[in-house]
């Protein structure tokens, strides 16, 4: 008689650990990890001063070039003439050009008069003249040799400015108001609660290592992407406490794009630096490190909950108290870009200006510290929105700057082309990138003001190299990342897949994607003229672009 063998019972599998530290899974998970791990990387500065600066760009561990001078602010930039097509294809080595992107950290977007001519000087001695004013209120070089970079820290530490974690897996820069303490709406100005974050904090090795970065806006009003941070305290009021802030915890672009969830509470602005410190603690506790693509706050906060978060949040091993009940407050109608002339709260002006798709240069920002200094200025601020704003101008004096600002190419009065546009760093320095995007969308701007000069409501334009959502392609009215697309003749050309009706506050959307809809970026001019005038044909009395598009049939948004 024929035995049976009984089938071995599987023990069921154990579910692969994320590299969770507060579960016990540290051992590094992938390369990022382990060089984190093999040395905190705020040590590469002494490398940098002692050794690279004087060895030069050859002798620099390729550890510390891809990884840990990230925290200094510095990326290796693209190696000039590969094209877009390369670029997932090529080793980061083969991509690397020896010359640095530098990022100036600018938290709150504040600066004074010494602050600018020193960032305007470095530029022009240091970075080929290169400056560009980006979405996070940053000041960004190109061309920077690691040679110089000892001498550019020594100039900007001695006028309060650095770039420690501008980059990396740490707290960046933190977004405030560009009108913070001087706007008429304000009800709290949170500029000493971010520089108390900045003074504490940055540079803190306990919170040098991140599962991933870590961006945080903290203003009182709707002047920031709050939704798209992973942490953002807008303000609110209270019906029983009072003005305080609305806490909004893991938004995110990129790939796998989410909107903040708001915890339900109700932030006092005494507790904005233990609620923002706790919320970065959990994410480095709790925050998955095995696969960087899922490294983010908002992977975590979409697992939570939110209910689940704040009750973390408020848990002995962190806030150790609770915070007060808070109704969803009303939503701001729209972001506010500032641009143009308004009254500050001590009857002076600032002026928003527009430079085209953040792109200005050294000599720009010494003319425009020229410019404040002639009208008794000493602040200007940088925006989420890449625009800047000359703050303190007395009301005589507010039409002349208009006008010498607008001898220098920054427009307090720019057509709504190109106030609503923006665009990423792009293939000209950036190795992640596909295609071209600050040429290409300054000339698309020039474009439009041509063809559709009687546009009345800006239309947003956010133009980005490849899928990371750096110019927040999600969130504009018309999107584009890029990528290569098939032309007419059948060859591979720079294009973009387009996302359309995206928005913040009351609009707020991640966008919508048309099938198969994809251009040409020689044929952009044509396709955002040709959706603009069937909006402004089809629209109803005070309907937005967002909301045509979101009822449009596809056949329209081709």
């Amino acid at each position: 008689m024929r035995r049976t063998v009984p089938t071995p019972t599987r023990k069921p599998s154990r579910p692969k650990g994320q590299g969770q530290w507060a579960m016990g899974h540290r051992e590094p998970l992938n390369k990022n990890e382990q060089s984190k791990k093999d040395d905190n990387p705020l040590n590469v500065r002494q490398r940098i001063e002692g050794v690279y600066a004087h060895r030069g760009f050859d002798s620099i561990d390729p550890a510390d070039l891809r990884g840990r001078f990230r925290w200094w602010g510095l990326y290796t930039q693209r190696k000039p003439g590969i094209a877009g097509g390369k670029t997932g294809i090529l080793e980061e080595e083969e991509l690397d050009d020896k010359y640095f992107m530098m990022r100036v950290r600018m938290d709150g977007g504040q600066l004074n008069l010494a602050q600018l001519r020193t960032i305007a000087g470095i530029s022009k001695e240091f970075g080929r003249d290169t400056a560009d004013v980006t979405d996070r209120e940053n000041v960004q070089y190109h061309w920077i040799r690691v040679e110089d970079v000892p001498e550019i820290w020594r100039r900007l530490e001695a006028v309060g400015l650095d770039t420690q974690e501008a980059c990396g897996d740490c707290p960046r820069v933190i977004l405030g108001s560009p009108v913070a303490g001087v706007s008429t709406e304000e009800v709290i100005d949170a500029t000493p609660q971010i520089q108390e974050i900045y003074d504490r904090f940055i540079g803190d090795r306990s919170l040098s290592n991140l599962p991933r970065k870590f961006k945080s806006t903290i203003g009182w009003l709707p002047d920031s992407p709050y939704e798209t941070n992973d942490i953002s305290l807008i303000g609110a009021h209270h019906p029983e406490l009072g003005p305080g802030f609305d806490l909004y915890v893991g938004g995110g672009l990129s790939t796998n794009p989410m909107f903040a969830p708001r915890l339900g509470v109700w932030v006092s602005q005494d507790d904005i630096v233990d609620v923002w410190v706790n919320v970065v603690r959990i994410f480095r506790d709790w925050g998955y490190r095995r696969l960087r693509t899922r490294a983010r706050l908002k992977f975590l906060v979409k697992d939570w909950g939110p209910e689940k978060f704040r009750e973390v949040l408020e848990s002995d091993a962190y806030l150790g108290r609770k915070l007060p009940d808070l109704e969803q407050p009303p939503v701001p109608e729209k972001l506010l870009d500032h641009i143009g002339v308004h009254k500050q709260n001590d009857g002076n002006y600032y002026i928003g200006v527009a430079p085209v798709v953040g792109r200005v240069s050294g000599t720009i920002l010494d003319q425009l510290a020229d410019i404040a200094e002639k009208y008794g200025s000493d602040r200007v601020r940088a925006t989420p929105l890449q625009k800047l704003l000359l703050l303190d101008i007395p009301e005589d004096k507010v039409r002349d700057a208009v006008a010498d600002l607008r001898a220098i190419g920054l427009e307090a009065e720019p057509s709504n082309w190109r106030r609503a546009t923006m665009a990423c760093t792009g293939i000209q320095f950036c190795k992640l990138a596909i295609v071209d995007t600050k040429d290409r969308a300054r000339d698309l701007v020039e474009e439009l003001e041509k063809r559709v000069p009687e546009l009345d409501v800006p239309i947003s334009i956010h133009v980005n190299g490849c899928p990371n959502a750096c110019a927040r392609t999600q969130t504009a009215d018309i999107g584009l990342k890029g990528q290569l697309v098939t032309n007419e003749d059948g060859e591979q050309v720079e294009g973009f897949q387009v996302h359309l009706g995206g928005g913040h506050a009351s609009a707020a959307s991640l966008g919508r994607k048309s099938r198969g809809l994809k251009v040409a970026s020689a044929d952009l001019g044509d396709y955002v003229e040709r959706l603009t005038r069937r909006y402004l044909v089809a629209r109803s009395e005070g309907e937005t672009f967002a909301q045509w598009v979101h009822r449009a049939d596809d056949a329209e948004l081709q």
